[in-house]
């Protein structure tokens, strides 16, 4: 497929072109039929074109289609952060700013750390992603693509390895590098924030430990440093409860949104205490598209489909038909290449194991190209690219949840040496 006129640093998953969507299938320009389980990387928990959806979007375009909330306030933005503070299950009352990204959020959310504490340093973790932006760049947890040739970045940003089921580390060891940092690279006193996932996305659907989460919440109340969630791709909805933060039993000083809170328009979010939010002087938060009146109406929509026993049904459906098909597969011992399941709830993936004739990421990059052409649209992820991200709408019809996993086992048995 040729790009005309795109830049060839846009690094493209699947050459089609697709034109036309609907819940969780998609059309290409040729005509020929998918099942999505990429969804716009997580953007689309509740499928392409819900009628909701459509229907609150036409709605607004005919009365309003943007005012810049900074300049001239619009009802969407306040009705969208009245929703978030009901919607967002922590114990205070939320303050929020809305963004065009993930990535605009996450930077926004060290300009609040900065202000409120006075401090710089940020830690983050290994495998970690929180966007593509100078800043955020810094705080992902891998090099390639993201940091190559950019030279210094904004800082100071240290790394310590993430603690889950699902990787190598767990909280001790977590805990002890997080001390070595204290006593070796900066004193805590030195940090503002530490920004981690309750589920990596990028880094391979991995659970954040429980544990280790409870005692980062207390070493962050203990040294004065902001604790940011980032549940840009984990949040709403996609592990079947409206934030990943709740498996872990506890809450974070910031929350970070993104993807999915608008169903496929451009809207995030920076939530959280307000001792916090309120740290930057009049006009230190804003943008001019932050807040888009039309991007609000989808906001406030999806906010309206995912209630809570709406959310655990669906998550619980597509959670029992994934694993109960890789269960099988793994017990009918014909795929060698096929480890473990990781993730929690609806955000599951599929790690790729090294064999005799390729390794993981091989695999699975054959399995990309294998899948479409059964007609099923596939996403990687992990630090070696090697676990298969499964991202089908939440909303997701069963039969055709089970048709576009039926395409994922042919394509599959074509990697069989």
């Amino acid at each position: 497929m040729e790009l005309p006129h795109v830049s060839d640093s846009l690094g493209i998953v699947h050459p089609i072109c697709v034109e036309r969507g609907r819940n969780a299938e998609v059309w290409d320009e040729q005509g020929k039929h998918y099942m999505d389980f990429v969804a716009g990387i997580g953007v689309l928990n509740v499928g392409h074109c819900h009628p909701a959806v459509v229907e609150a979007v036409k709605g607004q375009v005919e009365t309003l289609m943007h005012s810049a909330f900074n300049a001239l306030p619009h009802r969407g933005y306040l009705d969208v952060v009245k929703a978030l503070d009901a919607f967002v299950p922590v114990s205070y009352p939320l303050s929020c700013m809305l963004t065009n990204s993930g990535a605009e959020a996450t930077e926004n959310a060290l300009k609040v750390a900065r202000a409120a504490t006075g401090r710089q340093g940020v830690i983050a973790f290994d495998d970690g992603f929180h966007g593509r932006t100078l800043a955020a760049l810094n705080l992902n947890g891998k090099v390639k693509p993201y940091k190559n040739r950019l030279g210094t970045l904004p800082g100071p940003v240290y790394h310590v390895p993430f603690p889950s089921r699902d990787s190598e580390t767990d909280a001790d060891q977590a805990m002890a590098a997080i001390e070595r940092l204290f006593e070796v690279e900066t004193p805590a006193n030195e940090i503002a924030a530490i920004i981690i996932e309750p589920v990596q996305g990028e880094g391979g659907f991995r659970l954040l430990c429980a544990d280790f989460a409870a005692r980062l919440r207390a070493l962050c109340d203990s040294h004065g440093i902001v604790l940011i969630f980032d549940e840009i791709q984990s949040g709403f909805g996609r592990t079947g409860k409206r934030f990943a933060f709740s498996y872990l039993g506890v809450e974070p000083d910031l929350l970070l949104m993104g993807k999915s809170m608008a169903a496929g328009l451009p809207l995030a979010a920076l939530a959280g205490k307000s001792e916090f939010m309120n740290a930057l002087p009049k006009g230190g938060l804003g943008g001019t598209y932050s807040g888009n009146a039309v991007a609000c109406a989808a906001a406030l929509a999806v906010m309206e489909l995912m209630g809570e026993q709406n959310l655990a049904r669906l998550g619980k459906a597509q959670e029992t038909l994934i694993l109960d098909t890789c269960r099988k597969w793994s017990d009918s011992g014909r795929y060698p290449m096929l480890g473990g399941v990781s993730g929690v709830g609806a955000m599951r993936g599929i790690v790729f194991k090294d064999t005799a004739n390729a390794t993981g990421a091989e695999h699975l990059t054959a399995l990309l190209a294998a899948g479409r052409e059964q007609g099923v649209l596939l996403m990687p992820s992990g630090r070696r690219r090697n676990v298969l991200r499964l991202l089908a709408p939440l909303t997701t019809e069963p039969e055709i949840m089970k048709e576009g996993l039926a395409r994922l086992e042919r394509a599959l048995d074509t990697l069989n040496p």
